[in-house]
């Protein structure tokens, strides 16, 4: 915040730096920005000026049998694999917190090396393992890897979440009678819930855009979105690309507001807490 009484010198500082940074923050987001309209144009191809205003790529990838495959596959992949995420990523994080033993942080660094190793490398690895165990080309196979690619994320978020954790609520439930499964859904789940759901998030945006894996996993009946968007960036640069595009910003935009969200809920469950 600007002091009342800053020198020329600090106030050039002061505006100088928030001015870089909002330079900075357009050139991240023109780019993403600028592909908007083109989902919009009348033309056959993405470029500019556009030569009129139209709904047709919109009507197509709504219509066409192709973009519906694609959306269906990734609207059955998605969910079943942020879902099995969550799951194997809370009972992770609760165990990696509530126990200390030899090999804790090696497991730890095991368990979010998805998110830091290469794509292609997870991509090569995952391909090796599953093609003897006969998941490659199918759905199962394809949910898996999209789930260890989202475990990492709701491991984090979660352990973050236990970090401000009272355990003595659990003692008190297990006093009270509580077995251990009733201790978990009426005390440890609604707590960190703001943990979960915010890596859940992160593991679904991970699994909907997700190409790499998916070109090494799926069959062509089981072309997902992204794998769609990246053939026909491939083989023909068609606005109906950007029109997907446009409707995935729109998806993160709605994601980021509601991690946001989450956040302050958060905060103020602890603010009422302490």
């Amino acid at each position: 915040m600007l002091q009342p009484y800053a020198s020329p010198l600090e106030r050039a500082w002061h505006y100088g730096l928030r001015g870089m940074v909002g330079i900075v923050l357009l050139f991240l987001i023109l780019p993403i920005l600028v592909i908007v309209p083109l989902s919009f144009s009348s033309d056959t191809f993405l470029m500019y000026p556009m030569a009129g205003f139209s709904m047709r790529w919109y009507e197509e990838i709504f219509t066409s049998g192709a973009w519906q495959n694609a959306m269906m596959n990734s609207l059955i992949v998605s969910p079943l694999s942020t879902l099995l995420a969550m799951v194997l990523g809370t009972l992770a994080a609760i165990g990696l917190v509530r126990t200390d033993f030899p090999g804790k942080a090696l497991l730890t660094a095991i368990l979010i090396s998805p998110m830091v190793v290469p794509v292609v490398i997870v991509g090569v690895a995952m391909y090796i393992f599953f093609a003897p165990l006969g998941l490659t080309g199918s759905y199962t196979g394809l949910v898996i890897a999209h789930a260890v690619l989202g475990v990492p994320f709701v491991v984090t978020t979660v352990t973050a979440t236990l970090q401000g954790f009272d355990f003595n609520l659990v003692r008190a439930a297990s006093s009270l009678g509580a077995n251990p499964v009733i201790a978990f859904f009426k005390v440890t789940l609604p707590l960190v819930a703001p943990g979960i759901i915010s890596g859940g998030l992160f593991a679904f945006a991970t699994s909907f855009d997700e190409v790499v894996v998916t070109l090494f996993l799926a069959s062509p009946e089981q072309t997902t979105l992204p794998r769609q968007m990246f053939s026909g960036i491939r083989e023909n640069i068609s606005p109906a690309i950007a029109a997907v595009a446009t409707i995935l910003i729109l998806l993160s935009t709605l994601m980021l507001v509601t991690l946001e969200w989450l956040r302050r809920r958060n905060e103020r469950i602890r603010g009422k807490r302490a």
